[in-house]
């Protein structure tokens, strides 16, 4: 019998669509997105963190008026209640997505440990 891991992963995807990690993350992004001044800020620092990405990956030097203006617009962000709720979701997100991972990823680990 053969398994297919893709079938395994969609149905993790469905599961986890349903988890109370997720579901707050969606209605903070949502509350978020409704406002138009922090939705656009957003919208700002996806650009922002586009363009530094854009920069690495092109091997050019991030200065530091980047780094001072990517923490500064940092600062801004956080300011916003919306935005402070959507990061706490998006962490709490990521804490289960890197539990799952090391499920996901615990025979290779093993098998070096062998």
């Amino acid at each position: 019998m053969t398994i297919n891991i893709y079938d395994n992963a969609n149905e993790m995807a469905t599961a986890l669509r349903q988890t109370p990690e997720y579901t707050a993350l969606k209605t903070a992004f949502a509350k978020m997105k409704a406002d138009p001044v922090a939705y656009g800020l957003f919208q700002q620092m996806e650009k922002l963190q586009a363009e530094f990405q854009q920069k690495q990956a092109s091997g050019q030097e991030i200065s530091d008026d980047d780094i001072q203006k990517m923490r500064d617009f940092s600062g801004k962000l956080m300011q916003i209640d919306l935005m402070k709720d959507l990061m706490s979701c998006e962490q709490e997100m990521n804490r289960v997505m890197d539990e799952l991972n090391q499920i996901v990823t615990k025979p290779i680990t093993e098998l070096y440990q062998d």
